[in-house]
This record gives structure tokens, C-alpha cells and sequence, in this order.
């Protein structure tokens, strides 16, 4: 099984009535929760980790959760609220305000943390549960905790409206690397956290304190994976884009169920990848991806629409 920890929430999209007025949908979302999603429409074995309110939000998370065959054993019930985030659209990329003070995500606890079975091949890290606390400090020690024995994926997601220590923040990133496997940020995540920086050279350095492979997306202009003696692109899919809203979570579920599929889903296998390998793997994620872009909100591909 592969456990996603992290986040789960409603995302409130833009929409216009009928009539013409003004409006917000909800969907279920949190760029965690839509790695998990993918991983099970994508044919993997999926399970998830975050506190889940009994509020009908919560009941919506879980049903989203459910239809997509994500195991959810490992999430605490509580009563505390879902968080909410208010979606803006500009050119089909989303900026975000987050209502999440006291909720069902933020106030999970290192108490929290459950026995990870025996079954969990990997694990997959990252995105607004790293900004707050106490939640933060309690996935950091989960993933220390588990980073010998497990493969680690980590996205960053950087979200810089939660962000109110831009250091402290960066520090835990870089601990984070030390202990993943496979580290995908996005042109975005990275302009935030080193501008001005070369991607070869920052990805160098991530190497260095201890992730075996780095990938970098960049949207309409493909991705980019570097590795210990070894650089791979591939092109974008071209597809109409509706928004890009769980395009880069998709990625990432891509990238850990290709590898499953392969049965190379640990770290010898992962350190070993070639440059064809690496190829096939970034151009199996961007497919995914290109899915996702191509309809609204996150709304990741099911296998079948990948053969």
C-alpha cells in the first residue's frame, strides 16, 4: 500500500448560475487527498492519513475517498471542523484563502499518529499540512519515523499565503528532502524557494542531502528529473487546459503507481532507474497530468483511460 499524509478539504471553486451571478462550488480537495485519489484510480493500492471531521464535509471527503478505493483505516474522527479553501482562478492557474484555524487537518497531533502496518511499501508527504502547527511537526516525526524502512515521496507544494516563517519553513523543507526518496516541486514551488536559482544546481543539492531523484514540472513546457549521474526531459501532453487544479498531485500519483506496476516501488529499485526508465516514468506522469488539466477542478484519470 501507498499512504498519502496530508491534507483533505473543500475546495469552494468559481461558477456562474444560470442567471448570471456570482457563485462557489464545492469540491472535495487538498493536493494530498488528490495524490491518494489518483493512486487508486490509477490502479495502486492507496490508503490516506489525516484527521477527518464527522462534520457533512467530512462525509464528503470520505465518500470521495471511498469511490476511489483510498483505505482510510489510519484517519482519526473528530468533530472539529473541514477546512475550506476559496479557489481563484487566473488564466486557468488557482491562487487560494484558507479557512483551516482549529480543523479536523491542522490539529492533528504526534499522539495522532497511528502504527503504520507492515503492508505500507511507501509513502507520500507534502503540501499546506507542513505550514501549520501542530500538525506539521507531526508529520515530519511520521515521516522520520518511517523514512528508513519506507520509499518517501515528497511534493512541497508551496502554498506562500500559510507561510508566516519563510526560514523555518525552508529548514523543514530541506529536513524533509534528507529523508525522501523522490522529490517533485513544481516551476512555481521552486521561484519560491530559490529565485534565480538554476534547477540543475538546486536539484543537486537536494541530491546531496539525500534524495535520489528530483523532478521538476513546468507546465506547458514538460518536466525534468535529475538523478545521481543522470538528467531526463520530457515533453508536455498537449491538451485543452480547463484548470490546473491536482495536474501536479496527479503527477506524483503517476510517477509512485507506475512504479508499483513495475514492482520497482523501494529505494534500491528507485536508485537504480535508468535514463530510459526515468523517460518512461516522467512521460507515464505527464499523461496522467495532461488528464487532469484537460477537465475542471481535481478530477484525476481512472486506468483505463491510460491504456
Amino acid at each position: 500500500m501507498i499512504v498519502c499524509c496530508g491534507e483533505a478539504l473543500i475546495d469552494f471553486l468559481p461558477r456562474r448560475t444560470a442567471e448570471g451571478a456570482d457563485t462557489f462550488q464545492p469540491f472535495v480537495g487538498g493536493s494530498v487527498l488528490n495524490v491518494a485519489v489518483a493512486l487508486g484510480r490509477l490502479g495502486a493500492p492507496a490508503g490516506f492519513f489525516c484527521g477527518l471531521s464527522d462534520d457533512f464535509f467530512g462525509a464528503m471527503i470520505r465518500d470521495a475517498l471511498h469511490a476511489s478505493k483510498v483505505d482510510l483505516s489510519l484517519c482519526p474522527a473528530t468533530g472539529r471542523p473541514t477546512t475550506l479553501a476559496f479557489v481563484k482562478l487566473t488564466d486557468g492557474n488557482a491562487e487560494y484563502a484558507f479557512f483551516d484555524e482549529g480543523s479536523a487537518m491542522r490539529m492533528v497531533e504526534e499522539s495522532d499518529l497511528p502504527p503504520i502496518p507492515a503492508t505500507v511499501e511507501a509513502m507520500h508527504f507534502g503540501s499546506i499540512g507542513l505550514t501549520v502547527e501542530p500538525c506539521g511537526s507531526a508529520y515530519e516525526t511520521l515521516m522520520r519515523n518511517e523514512s528508513a524502512d519506507r520509499l518517501i515521496s515528497f511534493d512541497p507544494n508551496v502554498r506562500p499565503s500559510l507561510i508566516k516563517n519563510r526560514d523555518g519553513y525552508i529548514e523543514r523543507i530541506e529536513r524533509m528532502v534528507a529523508m525522501s526518496d523522490i522529490v517533485k516541486l513544481s516551476r512555481e514551488d521552486m521561484e519560491w524557494l530559490a529565485p534565480g536559482v538554476d534547477f540543475e544546481d538546486f536539484a543537486a543539492g537536494w541530491i546531496k542531502r539525500g534524495a535520489s531523484i528530483v523532478i521538476l514540472t513546468q507546465g506547458p513546457d514538460g518536466a525534468r528529473a535529475i538523478a545521481k549521474r543522470r538528467s531526463v526531459f520530457v515533453r508536455s501532453v498537449a491538451v485543452e487546459v480547463a484548470d490546473t487544479i491536482g495536474a501536479g498531485d496527479t503527477f506524483s500519483a503517476a510517477v509512485l503507481a507506475r512504479l508499483h506496476a513495475d514492482g520497482r516501488l523501494d529505494k534500491r529499485s528507485v536508485q537504480s532507474l535508468t535514463e530510459s526508465e526515468l523517460t518512461d516514468l516522467l512521460s507515464y506522469a505527464a499523461r496522467a497530468a495532461s488528464i487532469t488539466a484537460s477537465r475542471p477542478g481535481a478530477d484525476p484519470p481512472w486506468l483505463r483511460e491510460m491504456q
